[in-house]
């Protein structure tokens, strides 16, 4: 019976931090992934959407209106005023403030409340039907994919705003949080395409 093979020593760990933030955060590297998966099935269904647009004879097709402007301009303008309590959110996170992103956090859930109620109101106005013909299919399609994302990172946030006012706040929590504000800013700039497909190539004939 041959002896067991020595210990052998590869490495000195022991230097490391016990968490950190960023790109030196391994969730952080996570996220980016994730986003970059979300990206791709945004531009799939763009580019679903650009190949219907380039074979019908008309876009939208007679009888079809393009959607009204009101309720998504104001979703738009809202997405991005959002952008500047998020990075004020995101700059506490890093500052470490315990109490910042607290309030910071608890702020982001009601405007992101209030987001989806907009974002109601535009989807009740959407016309026409998902199931009329295939520009309808298109564009509700583009829709309900960005509302996934709003709803999916305002659960997100929430459930994040309950843990930080009933937990003590470390260096993972404040990870957290960065990673869920550089979410909401993919959210944001993913609705850019999407807008410019669902509401203005249909006004360019």
């Amino acid at each position: 019976m041959s002896a067991p093979p020595a210990t052998q020593i590869v490495g000195d760990l022991s230097g490391l931090p016990d968490s950190d933030s960023g790109p030196r955060h391994l969730v952080w590297w996570g996220n980016l992934g994730f986003m970059l998966i979300e990206g791709t099935g945004f531009a799939l269904a763009i580019a679903a959407a650009l190949f219907l647009w380039s074979r019908a004879p008309a876009w939208p097709p007679p009888g079809d209106a393009p959607p009204a402007l009101l309720w998504s301009g104001l979703l738009t303008l809202g997405l991005f005023a959002s952008g500047l309590p998020n990075g004020w959110v995101k700059r506490r996170a890093l500052a470490k403030d315990a109490a910042g992103v607290r309030r910071g956090v608890l702020a982001m859930t009601v405007i992101g409340l209030a987001l989806l109620a907009v974002r109601g109101f535009e989807i009740a106005a959407l016309t026409p039907r998902w199931d009329k013909d295939a520009y309808g299919s298109a564009i509700w399609m583009l829709m309900l994919l960005h509302t996934s994302h709003i709803l999916t990172d305002w659960g997100d946030t929430a459930v994040q705003a309950a843990w930080l006012y009933t937990h003590s706040i470390g260096d993972d929590q404040f990870a957290d949080v960065e990673d869920n504000c550089n979410y909401w800013s993919f959210v944001i700039w993913a609705w850019v395409p999407l807008y410019a497909v669902v509401y203005w190539l249909p006004r360019l004939g």
